[in-house]
């Protein structure tokens, strides 16, 4: 299983949220370069990356700092936050960046969704984020009637190769994954499925691998030191 740590920007500083909520943005890094690379040194391979502004603006605000990451570190880097338009894909896949992550867009625009899951294959990550189950979307402002089952079978039919799911109610919150969601999309379709939201040490990365999904997502825990980074790929690493 990999390990994802998570670098969310907004006003172009590393902040953490509680429950998607913005009023709640606490800065949590000096310098999101100087953090990627501590997780480069730590054994990451990826990081995950969030524009908090792009996601309620509806357009990149803070891409040079995502652009700084993905040029002068090893690290593949996923982003997310506000992606509407396939020349914003192609602006960030340029730029250096190894996924972008559809959320609204894939709610709201499925279409968008299928061009871009047509063009850029396994480039192009689905992010649904739901609160008690139904999916959130507009920077997690906005609650849909749509369950994120629904949701994922469809992107599934489009051909998406990943899913991060986060439960917006543990996000932030250090209480633990919602394991129970996540085995039932993870055996509910075909695609890798990451886990994002609730972490908080290595017992939850090992319940996490023992359900067999492909990633997971740490931010607050490795901000608050409940995890240790290195802890986090090892435990993920071991046989089961």
């Amino acid at each position: 299983m990999l390990i994802f740590p998570a670098i969310d920007i907004k006003g172009g500083e590393c902040v953490r949220l509680r429950q998607g909520d913005y009023a709640t943005a606490q800065k949590v890094a000096n310098n999101a370069l100087e953090t990627a690379r501590a997780f480069e040194s730590d054994g990451a391979e990826w990081l995950h990356m969030v524009d908090l502004d792009g996601a309620k603006d509806a357009h990149p605000v803070n891409a040079s700092v995502i652009f700084q990451i993905a040029q002068n570190t090893g690290l593949k880097v996923e982003i997310g936050g506000g992606i509407r338009q396939m020349d914003t894909i192609q602006y960030y896949l340029q730029g250096g960046v190894s996924r972008v992550i559809l959320g609204s867009a894939a709610l709201n625009c499925p279409d968008f969704a299928a061009e871009a899951i047509h063009t850029y294959h396994e480039k192009i990550a689905i992010g649904i984020d739901a609160k008690n189950g139904m999916v959130a979307a507009d920077g997690w402002l906005k609650t849909s009637a749509v369950d994120y089952l629904v949701l994922a079978k469809k992107m599934e039919q489009l051909g998406a190769q990943t899913i991060i799911f986060t439960d917006i109610s543990r996000d932030g919150m250090l209480s633990g994954p919602n394991l129970s969601m996540l085995d039932t999309l993870n055996q509910s379709v075909s695609c890798n499925i990451v886990a994002s939201g609730g972490i908080r040490n290595t017992d939850d990365i090992k319940a996490l691998k023992a359900l067999g999904l492909y990633g997971a997502i740490c931010g607050k825990s490795l901000y608050s030191d409940t995890l240790k980074l290195t802890d986090a790929i090892t435990a993920a690493e071991e046989s089961t």
